[in-house]
């Protein structure tokens, strides 16, 4: 492909996400087997500039060949005329620029993030939001691992994947977190992922699930399980001893966890919460964590899904906050006296986070919080990683995780403990 051809496919595809729910890289991966004569560096390409106009802000208009002509002159730094020769609209090139394009180019507009996101932001982070923002969006996500202490350590983990020629370095926060140096990496085919050694993990997770707390022969709820991750981990620290019970809304959801639990050789009970399915009411009152990783916009993982921040609506917002601070208050019905109480979004939005703990602790005063720096666990974090987490908390009960501030995912967790 010539580079004018890569740019008009480029543009098909963000064209194709605008205009679907899909995830890019679904995206990508559809374009890709559909034009076979795309070679890997052809496909390289395209997805590098996708990506990239994904990660700015839209600033000559919403479609894929603004996004374009955007990352042109602004990263590429690309003349009106370089960018006319590429959009010559000859053989597979894009179509000659319009007098409007031609004019915004010399002065293209710096359109920011929507507004209310913007507000939002600052209500987390203060006056560091626009770096936050910058690094949620601009920064690419490493490949974080867990090692199951159930089937191995990390040395052994360290060496089998040295072994296959992966690099890997301890994570800062987790003492059983591995980072991929070259995170581009096949885990499937490999024994020591097969046998359950080690599990794909973002650290900012590990350290959600670290901070329930979970011991051997307590009862722990996953409220809203979701893919599982947690749910393994909390049961790596049981370590098989005790009642761990996932729920979920979507069964299907439960289904995709079972092969995940045989693997890691953990246990767990599966129930369906939601209108249709179980109210939980034997657990009324009985668990002593219960975990609620709630439905968020996922703003927490835009530097992997860059394209969801300009999907996001306030309405949207303001739905998942009511829907959030619902699920909290039915989940709490579960915790005995003395029991933990755990609110995890990933998300970095202070609607979803601070504003829905707020108004939980309003209505239910029989839980108090719990300061994070009582909850770390000393076997689960490494030192320098219980030392930050309580810095980043401020002696507090929640904590924001995010790209910037933690090099992770943005996560924000946050305890309460039931009194009465």
């Amino acid at each position: 492909m010539t580079p004018a051809g890569r740019l008009q496919a480029a543009i098909d595809v963000l064209d194709q996400i605008a205009s679907s729910r899909q995830p890019a890289d679904q995206v990508l991966r559809t374009w890709g087997g559909a034009h076979r004569y795309a070679g890997s560096k052809d496909r390289k390409a395209v997805a590098e500039r996708v990506y990239l106009c994904l990660r700015q802000p839209p600033r000559m208009g919403e479609g894929g060949r603004g996004r374009v002509l955007a990352s042109l002159a602004l990263h590429d730094g690309l003349s009106e005329a370089e960018i006319a020769a590429l959009f010559s609209g000859q053989g597979h090139a894009p179509g000659p620029l319009t007098a409007d394009e031609a004019i915004t180019l010399t002065a293209p507009s710096q359109a920011a993030l929507p507004g209310f996101i913007e507000a939002q932001l600052k209500l987390s982070f203060g006056d560091d939001w626009a770096a936050e923002a910058e690094a949620l969006l601009s920064s690419r996500a490493p490949l974080d691992l867990r090692v199951n202490g159930v089937k191995g350590t990390i040395e052994q983990a360290t060496e089998a994947l040295a072994e296959a020629g992966l690099e890997v370095e301890p994570t800062p926060w987790s003492a059983f977190g591995l980072r991929l140096i070259a995170p581009a990496a096949d885990l499937a085919p490999l024994d020591i992922f097969k046998s359950g050694v080690i599990e794909v993990q973002d650290e900012g997770s590990q350290i959600a699930a670290w901070l329930v707390g979970a011991e051997r022969g307590e009862t722990v709820v996953d409220y809203c399980a979701g893919g599982g991750g947690k749910t393994l981990a909390i049961g790596q620290a049981m370590r098989g001893q005790g009642r761990l019970i996932a729920c979920d809304l979507n069964p299907r959801r439960l289904d995709a966890i079972k092969p995940r639990l045989h693997r890691a050789g953990v246990y767990a009970e599966f129930r369906r919460v939601g209108p249709a399915g179980d109210p939980l009411d034997d657990l009324r009152g009985q668990a002593d964590r219960v975990l609620v990783d709630a439905p968020c916009s996922g703003s927490g993982t835009w530097r992997r899904r860059p394209e969801e921040a300009w999907r996001l609506t306030e309405a949207e917002l303001e739905r998942l906050a009511g829907l959030q601070l619902e699920i909290l208050g039915r989940a709490a019905d579960l915790v005995r006296p003395g029991g933990r109480l755990i609110y995890v979004t990933c998300s970095v939005l202070a609607a979803e986070n601070g504003a829905v703990t707020e108004a939980f602790a309003a209505t239910r005063p029989e839980f108090s919080p719990l300061p994070i720096e009582r909850a770390a666990q000393p076997p689960m974090l490494t030192i320098p990683g219980r030392r930050r987490l309580a810095e980043l908390a401020q002696g507090g009960h929640g904590v924001q995780l995010s790209p910037r501030r933690s090099g992770t995912d943005g996560f924000y967790i946050c305890l309460f403990e039931r009194t009465a």
